[in-house]
């Protein structure tokens, strides 16, 4: 593995370097001989956004320093660069485990490999202050000349509770008729109480309910002195009649601006189990109602999904283009986990906007394909276009994506290069990080490699197995069937010694006898 830290230009915008010697004339893409460009891989490996390549800049772009290259010196026509926005979700990978407990294989359209690839602890390498580092690594395949390449990015720790600046957390809870199922409204009931008594005294919360209509059940507290009053409102919650979770968000944005605090960080946590039925339905209509705020105050959305019913597209759509990230809870201790640690811990943004750029060598490789980030993709000229969205990320995240990569048989050298790029929460300042891969660290097998790489490729091939036509393989290269997966994981899991790991074996080894 190699880690690479640039140097940090505050404020600056940094532009992609390569090693040297890699500076390529000519727009016009190498073949191997079978007249493959990089974007012809069988393993679909197409951006998705539709963009074309662009013509190599004139001068430097979006302020970069004479002297500095662009992303397009390492990768020149035909297009051998890849952009997505930073996704942090895990809902996907806790659904789906949700689905398979009770005996049903999950709907491919709610499989989306990045996050079951993020559900995953990595061990990366952290940064002393705000932003990220970047690791980049690989390990070859089954397959001949096909590899899979990581790139990971890691903000620095989350600070202790009493070192973090305070919150400011509007809760917005599902109460409808369909959250009467056990594991629904009685799950984020329990959660919430054990989080009160968790928060600190200068924190702030509020309560929104909806069913058919919307009510502000509790207006912005501070929990010193208000924890009895808290967990009354908390307490008094019980199921009613249909869900019309656009007023649920209108009314939870309004009250989080009413009670907006300066200094503070604003967040508006949704639970539900999204099985809107009553008023807008729809994502975007959704979040046009809600935009001047979170334009206005940058209130980022927080959305914790509940129900073996569940409406995953709905929650998806709205954390992403609202400013936030999604999680599934299925149990009374992953409730606890992410109220009581994780969103406690994990109030604080260290970054907005955040979106990656992979700038493949097109001398050493053939053809390659991004796994999963489906709806993240982003035109590569957008990389450096603050305007575009991005993702929003907070102290102690991991970011990981895998992309499966052939290369050209007998070269060697430069293979890939990662950038990061995200602005201030505060300033909106630009920065970037980059790290870089050799050909000559892929000669490792994934089944072999590090546990974080190791369990990269196996979430991913199960994801890709579970969203593929009847179940039974992946169209990554070197998939094994799904048997032969949970062999490999359970062998992980021995190796590793991992819990984590275990229960990613048991849930292949469950999908497996379902088929």
């Amino acid at each position: 593995m190699k880690w690479h830290r640039t140097r940090r230009l505050g404020g600056a915008l940094i532009a992609l370097t390569a090693a040297s010697g890699l500076l390529l004339t000519g727009c016009s893409g190498s073949s191997d001989g079978g007249g493959k460009s990089a974007t012809d891989s069988r393993y679909d490996g197409s951006r998705g956004d539709g963009s074309a390549p662009l013509p190599a800049p004139e001068g430097p772009r979006n302020g970069a320093s004479e002297g500095e290259q662009d992303s397009r010196d390492i990768a020149p026509e035909p297009d051998y660069l890849s952009t997505f926005a930073l996704d942090v979700d895990t809902a996907s990978y806790g659904y789906a485990r949700r689905t398979l407990a009770d005996g049903r294989l999950p709907d491919p359209s709610t499989v989306r490999p990045e996050e079951f690839v993020n559900s995953f602890r990595q061990d990366y390498q952290r940064p002393d202050g705000d932003g990220f580092t970047v690791t980049v690594d690989g390990a070859r395949t089954e397959e001949k000349d096909w590899s899979l390449l990581r790139v990971g990015l890691a903000t620095r720790a989350a600070e202790d509770s009493a070192r973090r600046a305070p919150a400011a957390l509007t809760f917005v809870i599902d109460i409808s008729g369909s959250m009467a199922e056990p594991g629904r409204l009685d799950l984020a009931k329990k959660s919430l109480g054990v989080m009160t008594d968790r928060l600190r005294d200068d924190d702030s919360v509020a309560v929104v309910t909806f069913s058919d209509e919307a009510e502000t059940v509790l207006p912005m507290t501070r929990l010193g002195g208000n924890r009895g009053r808290i967990h009354d409102a908390v307490d008094s919650l019980s199921p009613t009649d249909s869900t019309n979770l656009a007023a649920g968000v209108e009314t939870g944005y309004e009250t989080a601006v009413e009670g907006l605090r300066r200094g503070a960080t604003n967040r508006v946590v949704l639970v539900s189990d999204a099985l809107a039925n009553t008023g807008d339905t729809d994502a975007d209509a959704i979040l046009e109602r809600i935009a001047e705020h979170r334009r206005e105050h940058g209130i980022t959305l927080f959305g914790v999904g509940v129900g073996s019913d569940y409406g995953d597209a709905l929650m998806e759509r709205l954390a992403d283009r609202g400013d936030g990230h999604t999680v599934y809870v299925s149990d009374e201790e992953e409730g606890r986990k992410v109220f009581c640690d994780e969103l406690p811990r994990n109030i604080d943004l260290t970054a907005r906007d955040a979106k990656a750029q992979v700038a493949f060598d097109p001398e050493t490789v053939a053809e390659f394909a991004l796994v999963g980030y489906d709806n993240r993709r982003v035109a590569d000229d957008d990389f450096r276009d603050d305007r575009v969205d991005g993702g929003e990320v907070g102290p102690g995240h991991t970011v990981t994506a895998l992309y499966a990569v052939r290369t050209r048989p007998g070269t060697d050298g430069h293979l890939a290069t990662a950038t990061v790029r995200w602005l201030d929460p505060d300033t909106r300042s630009p920065h970037e990080e980059s790290g870089d891969l050799e050909t000559g660290a892929l000669e490792e097998s994934v089944w072999s490699a590090g546990r974080g790489l190791a369990v990269t490729a196996t979430a991913a091939y199960f994801a890709d197995a579970l969203r593929s036509a009847g179940h039974r393989g992946s169209g990554l290269p070197g998939a094994p069937g799904l048997g032969e997966l949970a062999e490999r994981a359970d062998d992980l899991a021995a190796r590793t010694e991992d819990e984590e790991v275990r229960g990613l074996a048991r849930a292949i080894r469950t999908a497996d006898r379902l088929d």
